[in-house]
């Protein structure tokens, strides 16, 4: 199919296995004049299908690509929350999160757990992959329907809960996460964001925030499977890496893990089928250096799958959302 004029020359390709692909001719020589040029007529396939990769822009450089996402979105804004650590270019321009490159990172819906949320993530892949290392898509409202019932009702019911607590060796850093390490500033954040916290013997910071797992789009009303629920949890690694991180923290002192709203552990079986659900409604395309992806955060989850080569790939969030139904009363001591 193709757009009606003015931007009758993009061609969108549309399969059930795979995200949108809009194809751009040839690369233009001015990137950032072509977004803003057809910024309709790509955000429109966003609202039409929650994610559009667009082929063929040529995209090569960190500045072009910033440019270019700030035609598409407007100001970027600056992640906070971090679970991971990615390396920072200003602006609200990152590089994809730091993973081991033989681990997927499930599906999942960004910053799902903080209380505003990016509305729209965009990817540019300057550098593709040897194999794998797609950012697959899925469609959340899809995901809630197909769940076993007795899954998300639980879930509706009570929220979900992720637990943090921030080491020296794993997962972000306080400043990586807050932006300061000053404990002050880092409790006054917590207590503005519905943070339950708790400072260690040895200093270390533990974290509780309890959230909703199903939400309503704030455009289309419909109801989305929203969370970083399995992504998150120990179940979701790898049996290695879990029973090092187990064997060197404890259950309990996780740099990340999640639970029912109500603080009870989350079966293995109950993360095995979240996950299953995801893989049943994944739709990937592999990168090719150059291309560009948005996706509408709310509506549709990601992934990045395994690799191997090198790959680049940055990342933009914008238009971000305060979810009226995304945070549950809050129940203990904010210490």
């Amino acid at each position: 199919m193709s757009f009606s004029s003015p931007a009758s020359l993009l061609e969108v390709e549309l399969r059930p296995d795979r995200p949108p692909v809009l194809r751009v001719e040839s690369p233009p020589a001015d990137a950032a004049g072509w977004a803003a040029e057809y910024r309709a007529a790509v955000r429109a396939q966003v609202t039409e299908h929650g994610a559009v990769l667009v082929r063929g822009l040529g995209l090569r450089e960190t500045e072009q690509v910033r440019s270019v996402f700030t035609a598409l979105a407007g100001e970027l804004t600056a992640e906070r929350e971090a679970f991971a650590t990615r390396e920072s270019f200003g602006a609200g321009l990152y590089s994809s999160t730091a993973w081991p490159d033989n681990q997927p990172m499930c599906m999942h819906h960004e910053l799902s757990y903080a209380q505003r949320v990016p509305g729209l993530m965009l990817f540019a892949c300057l550098t593709a992959p040897g194999q794998g290392g797609a950012t697959a898509v899925a469609d959340a409202e899809q995901v809630l329907g197909a769940l076993p019932a007795a899954v998300t009702e639980r879930f509706e019911r009570e929220g979900w809960l992720l637990t943090r607590s921030y080491n020296d060796e794993i997962g972000a850093s306080l400043e990586e996460s807050f932006g300061t390490e000053d404990r002050e500033t880092v409790e006054n954040y917590c207590r503005a964001h519905a943070i339950d916290f708790d400072w260690q013997p040895d200093g270390s910071l533990r974290t509780r925030q309890r959230r909703s797992a199903i939400v309503r789009h704030p455009v289309t009303g419909r109801r989305c499977w929203f969370n970083q629920i399995a992504f998150l949890n120990q179940w979701t690694l790898a049996p290695e890496v879990r029973e090092y991180l187990v064997d060197e923290y404890g259950e309990d002192g996780l740099p990340f893990n999640t639970r029912y709203g109500d603080g009870s552990p989350i079966g293995e079986d109950v993360v095995q089928a979240l996950n299953a659900t995801y893989e049943e409604h994944t739709r990937r395309e592999p990168w090719q250096a150059g291309d560009l992806l948005l996706v509408d955060n709310i509506r549709t989850a990601h992934s990045r799958e395994p690799f191997t080569g090198e790959r680049r790939v940055l990342v933009g969030m914008a238009e971000p959302r305060a979810l009226a139904d995304s945070t549950p009363t809050t129940e203990g001591d904010r210490r």
